[in-house]
């Protein structure tokens, strides 16, 4: 279990680790503020553990390089269960970023984000089925990683270069993706400013339009899911203790 609750110049990983709690950080990072992890291609795949049941919640970052919140590329033990609400960043690269490659197998499914307040961004969502770093040449290349279940919703950018990149795998598309009461606010105008390939999902309120391939479902009563059920390291509280030595 983890928890971190204090501001910082270093920015936060987990790999292969369940049950984390992260909230009421500064951080200011050469990369990405949040790095979510659990192994690499035929390594990460054989040791097995998951990164799950993660909570981030009051964070404000500013990368200028990177990712606000990363997700892999190291991901070959799964990730699941990824919780991020009230996220404020200034003068990053992305938002929120998935990245994984054909090699890594396993899954990216279940991640919940909303109430994200981003300013300066190149792109506010992206993900990418082609980060193609490998430790070696021993990955097995029919390893096809799953993307299913990303949601992300009440979601405002100002001074952004594009609003997403979401770009899957060929033949095994990022699915499950559902976007919610964003509003991104370019900083130039731009002909293109959604690129989509290989994915598959819903929105609804989303300006400007998402991409085709993200259906716009138009006014709905029910927006992107995030969970309500309370994770275990939200009962666990932590109290202030007094030592005197006799």
């Amino acid at each position: 279990m983890g928890k971190a609750t204090s501001g910082g110049q270093n920015f936060a990983a987990t790999d292969s680790c369940s049950n984390v709690r992260i909230e009421d950080c500064y951080i200011v990072s050469g990369d990405d503020c949040v790095a979510i992890k659990s192994g690499w291609d035929e390594y990460g795949i054989a040791y097995g553990m998951p990164s799950q049941h993660i909570v981030v919640r009051r964070l404000t970052c500013i990368s200028p390089t990177s990712a606000v919140i990363a997700l892999g590329s190291e991901m070959s033990g799964g990730i699941q269960d990824v919780r991020a609400e009230d996220i404020t960043a200034f003068g990053s690269e992305s938002g929120v970023r998935i990245k994984t490659a054909v090699g890594r197998g396993a899954y990216v499914r279940d991640v919940y984000v909303r109430r994200m307040n981003l300013d300066g961004m190149k792109w506010v969502f992206w993900m990418t089925g082609s980060y193609k770093s490998h430790p070696d040449d021993k990955y097995d290349p029919n390893a096809i990683p799953v993307v299913d279940g990303i949601s992300y919703s009440e979601v405002v950018a100002r001074n952004v270069t594009t609003a997403a990149r979401l770009e899957g795998i060929p033949n095994a598309p990022f699915r499950g993706i559902c976007i919610s009461n964003v509003t991104v606010a370019l900083a130039k105008p731009s002909k293109m400013p959604w690129y989509c390939a290989d994915v598959e999902g819903i929105s609804s309120g989303v300006t400007p339009p998402a991409c085709a391939p993200i259906t716009d479902e138009g006014a709905v009563a029910e927006p992107c899911p995030f969970p309500a059920d309370p994770l275990p390291m939200d009962q666990l509280a932590f109290h202030q203790c007094i030592y005197t030595a006799s």
